[in-house]
């Protein structure tokens, strides 16, 4: 049997890598520009859940599948595995195989003040639900999230349960932190979630286990922009994920190539692994002109998140999503207004010297809490800087120096403004770099653009 099935491999191998290199290197390159793009989110995210979740020797690492870690900290420089870190709300995270049997996520009641989220993100990336204050409140209850073969009905004492369209899952959690002296407090928050399999939580005898994964080596972000070998991730991780109703003709178009759960990929000839290479370049091509669109407003980053239903398989944005910011928020969750750009639309760099005024009725409206990160290019990571601040955000209220008129402004450069001014800062590296507000739990103005941000505003 085992002969047969390494035969039945090795001819479907053969067979997929004829039908590529009968292709015409146009039509080639055309499929692995589609494919790159549908399959970037997917490889990235491959890179960092490995990292957390298998590579035991990474210092990113945080725990086994299915065991929940938290994070009483918040992130600073030295946490590089994710572009685009949220500095305000301490982490905890899961990383789930629901392949045996789905997991129970129990989260403990808390203050209503205190803004939680718990965003459920599935494999290709999309944002499919959330457990939290916006979505499900601050009274605790426990949660079902099932892959796609369970077909069970809802457990009791589950509030509900959310189907995943992938056998891997990623459980983001966020609680917020008030301050520093609020960080016990954030920890008894996070002793109060809890991660178990659904027989556990039942108290009944647990499943088989699913079989073990031989976890493939991912590519680094260098590797994945131009080595066709990004192809065999994208077709390992797709094993795990049944395929859409909605993107049945789009396989059978990628296994031209090559891609599809399980196949191998082989650019096999000089001329194929040209056209894939191509291909690739042609991808992010793409990306920089939506990236332009981008800068200019046209496309924000609230149309880069969230369900399957809401980005319309627009697979471009879901890459660009992953490209700026992988594991965004739904934008009824939280909004990311950016600056690339100041009022003049030249870009950003800490050569000069910047101002952000909010009028007295104009700050963020939000039911949580709003906050403005710096990210230095081209890593889109956090600044080092003196004062180990990183974000300027509404908990810091208090500590602002207010204008004449009730006002805000903020300095946005990177050298101290004066002592006078310095509650206001916002180190910026020497060089260029990018800026992202966070609204948490937006209000319909934000949601509807009645408030608009304000301007970034060079100082001359």
């Amino acid at each position: 049997m085992k002969l047969f099935t390494l035969a039945a491999g090795f001819l479907a191998a053969a067979l997929a890598t004829s039908q590529a290199q009968a292709l015409e290197p146009t039509e080639a390159r055309a499929i692995a520009k589609e494919a790159y793009i549908y399959g970037f989110p997917m490889v990235d995210n491959y890179r960092i859940q490995h990292a957390y979740f298998v590579d035991t020797n990474n210092p990113e690492y945080k725990a086994a599948w299915n065991q929940l870690i938290n994070i009483a900290r918040v992130y600073t420089p030295a946490d590089t595995a994710v572009q685009t870190p949220n500095s305000d709300t301490p982490y905890s995270f899961v990383g789930m195989d629901l392949r045996a049997e789905p997991i129970v996520l129990t989260v403990p009641p808390m203050e209503k003040e205190r803004y939680f989220s718990i965003q459920l993100i599935d494999a290709y990336t999309f944002t499919f639900d959330y457990i939290g204050s916006r979505a499900t409140g601050n009274d605790g209850g426990s949660f079902v999230i099932a892959g796609p073969g369970w077909k069970g009905e809802t457990p009791q004492g589950v509030e509900k349960v959310i189907r995943s369209e992938t056998e891997f899952v990623f459980a983001g959690y966020r609680t917020q932190l008030f301050g520093p002296a609020d960080l016990d407090n954030v920890k008894k928050v996070q002793a109060g979630y809890k991660a178990e399999p659904l027989s556990a939580f039942l108290g009944q005898p647990a499943p088989a286990p699913a079989p073990a994964v031989d976890f493939i080596k991912p590519l680094t972000p260098a590797e994945q922009r131009t080595s066709p070998e990004f192809f065999n991730v994208l077709n390992f991780i797709l094993q795990f994920c049944p395929t859409h109703p909605s993107e049945t003709e789009l396989m059978a178009r990628f296994a031209k190539i090559g891609v599809g759960g399980g196949k191998t990929f082989d650019a096999s000839t000089p001329e194929l692994k040209s056209a894939i290479e191509a291909g690739m370049a042609d991808a992010w091509a793409e990306y920089a002109k939506l990236k332009t669109r981008i800068d200019e407003g046209e496309v924000t980053a609230d149309d880069l998140f969230g369900t399957r239903e809401f980005l319309k398989n627009n697979y471009l944005y879901r890459m660009a999503g992953a490209v700026m910011g992988i594991y965004g928020n739904a934008k009824e969750e939280a909004m990311y207004p950016v600056y690339t750009v100041d009022a003049q639309d030249e870009k950003l760099d800490g050569a000069n010297k910047y101002t952000v005024h909010f009028a007295a009725d104009q700050l963020p409206p939000v039911h949580s809490f709003w906050s403005l990160t710096m990210y230095e290019l081209p890593s889109s990571l956090l600044v080092d800087n003196p004062l180990d601040r990183y974000l300027l955000n509404s908990p810091m209220l208090p500590d602002f120096v207010k204008d004449a008129d009730g006002g805000l402004t903020f300095y946005v450069q990177n050298e101290s403004p004066g002592k006078d001014k310095e509650a206001n800062w916002l180190p910026a590296p020497k060089g260029p770099f990018w800026m992202s507000m966070r609204l948490y739990w937006p209000k319909k103005e934000a949601l509807d653009g009645t408030w608009k941000q304000p301007p970034v505003t060079r100082v001359q």
